[in-house]
């Protein structure tokens, strides 16, 4: 019963500290990230396809994007979706190949994107925070059933404060790997 509860609790924390990073990929930093097109729709003969599942995506250079689609015929297609996506990105096309620059942050910028990871951060603080409380109400609820004894109870919970402490120590450390990629010019 408890090695289920703290499996639990471990598992979801991890799906949150992964969901964390894969948030902050689609944060742009001034340099060039496959990633940055992930979330790009193109109308492929009336269905909305996600850009990575029809044109490979590489970065040549630290802030030259390429897009190369498949099907040819749709490459007109593929830089109006770049366009409609609002990502402050102007798309170049020759025929066969997009070149996308990115353009250098600005300081003032820059900070304002520190700001929004930090809170980003804080709210994945708060889901494993929550993660915890759900867990240790789950304890409870076994010891006031009498599944498990007192001491049981509390060597649990203190597990779970662990694991928190630890999935909060790695938010902290993805969030200051990021903060420093981000501020570097």
């Amino acid at each position: 019963m408890i090695n289920e509860v703290l499996e639990e609790t471990r598992d979801r924390m991890g799906k949150s500290e992964k969901a964390f990073e894969t948030e902050l990929g689609k944060v742009r930093t001034g340099r060039a990230s496959q990633s940055m097109l992930d979330n790009v729709r193109v109308d492929y003969y009336g269905t909305q396809t996600p850009l990575p599942q029809m044109a490979t995506v590489s970065v040549p250079e630290s802030r030259l994007l390429t897009v190369k689609p498949w099907d040819a015929s749709v490459i007109n297609e593929v830089e109006k979706a770049i366009l409609k996506a609002n990502l402050g990105l102007t798309p170049s096309n020759d025929g066969k190949l997009i070149r996308i620059s990115i353009p250098p942050l600005t300081e003032e910028r820059r900070k304002e994107i520190v700001k929004s990871v930090a809170k980003t951060c804080e709210d994945f603080k708060v889901a494993v925070r929550n993660i915890r409380r759900d867990s240790n109400e789950m304890l409870k609820d076994l010891q006031k059933e009498g599944d498990i004894s007192e001491d049981e109870s509390f060597k649990a919970q203190k597990q779970v404060q662990d694991f928190t402490d630890a999935s909060i120590k790695k938010l902290d450390d993805i969030f200051a790997a990021k903060e420093k990629e981000i501020l570097e010019v």
